[in-house]
């Protein structure tokens, strides 16, 4: 066992700028996702944490920058789990995992989907870049998952793009649609009885449109 004396000291000042930095990105995903892009100041963030416009400057150094990490920081992680699935994989795991692992992940960024969902009806022309850098390899990477997948023969390959956004959709417009279904009936989307039913019937769904490969017999 390691002697504690011997092992590096942990920088207070860098773990208070850590924390602070994620405060910053938790105020920012939920007023971009309210107001969108445009309609979103660094001083409304600044404001919502507590801090003076320069603080804010020492961890992001423009709207940009904090947008970008906003996105890095919910969208990376989805990037991983479809990164992690070669050819091999899609053709032999269930593509229903795939689907409850995502969901899992923006379970955490709940207001991330409907930033997305915003500034993509916003129609944002300065925006498209940093949208397409994110949202792009997503698509790429789960039609790539899907043209490889046992169940794809069915589909022809001018479906497939299709059937990722469609998949895309129902992720997206279900945490985009939480507030309002919780004003119109009170049904808390959220809640994780009904997220582990919605995230349930979305694993039922994929792996129907993709059943996963079945070991031979003969």
């Amino acid at each position: 066992m390691s002697d504690p004396s011997t092992l590096p000291a942990l920088d207070p000042s860098r773990r208070k700028g850590e924390l602070t930095a994620e405060r910053i990105l938790d105020a920012a995903e939920t007023l971009f996702a309210d107001r969108g892009y445009a309609g979103t100041t660094l001083r409304d963030v600044a404001t919502r944490v507590g801090l003076r416009i320069p603080s804010l400057y020492n961890h992001f150094p423009s709207k940009d920058a904090l947008y970008a990490a906003v996105l890095a920081r919910g969208i990376g992680p989805v990037l991983a789990i479809l990164g992690e699935f070669g050819v091999e994989d899609a053709q032999r795991r269930d593509p229903g995992s795939v689907i409850a692992r995502v969901m899992a992940l923006l379970q955490r960024h709940p207001k991330l989907p409907r930033l997305v969902l915003h500034e993509t009806l916003a129609g944002g022309q300065r925006l498209t870049p940093i949208l397409r850098d994110w949202i792009a390899p997503v698509f790429g990477r789960a039609g790539e998952m899907v043209a490889a997948s046992p169940g794809s023969g069915r589909w022809t390959p001018e479906q497939v793009p299709l059937l990722v956004l469609a998949m895309y959709h129902m992720v997206v417009g279900y945490f985009a649609s939480a507030a309002l279904l919780a004003d119109l009936n009170g049904i808390d989307l959220l809640s994780p009885p009904v997220f582990a039913q919605q995230t349930e019937l979305l694993r039922e769904i994929v792996t129907s449109l993709f059943p996963a490969e079945t070991p031979s017999t003969t």
